[in-house]
């Protein structure tokens, strides 16, 4: 059986940092696959782990500033706008130089929330 190139990118990807979400790659040989993408990334989960203890707060539960939360509803009102603005853009079907265009305008939106985490780092 042969692998194809989306096999190796989905065993590089199924895997995530527990701090940031960001993909983590197999490695090969003993020990335990790479939990964190950066060793500052395990100390904050740590420390965010021991201050959820403190607070007694839930595994699934979390705290984020007000502004954080203020900014990344705004990053996606904007991306809901490009959206919709494809959406009318394609309707009127004006070819493959609007198409592209629109999908430019959705990835443009789109870049914040994929640049900057929720609360930071």
């Amino acid at each position: 059986m042969t692998k194809s190139p989306a096999d190796d990118e989905k065993r590089q990807t199924s895997r995530r940092c527990r701090w940031c979400g960001r993909p983590l790659s197999e490695r090969a040989g003993p020990g335990r696959p790479p939990e964190y993408c950066r060793p500052s990334h395990r100390q904050r989960d740590y420390e965010a782990r021991r201050r959820a203890r403190e607070l007694g707060l839930a595994e699934s539960e979390l705290i984020v500033a007000r502004e954080a939360v203020d900014a990344l509803h705004d990053q996606i009102y904007l991306l809901e706008c490009a959206i919709d603005d494809a959406s009318h853009d394609l309707g009127e079907d004006e070819g493959p130089e609007m198409a592209r265009r629109a999908f430019h305008a959705v990835v443009e939106a789109a870049r914040p929330l994929l640049r900057r985490p929720l609360g930071g780092t």
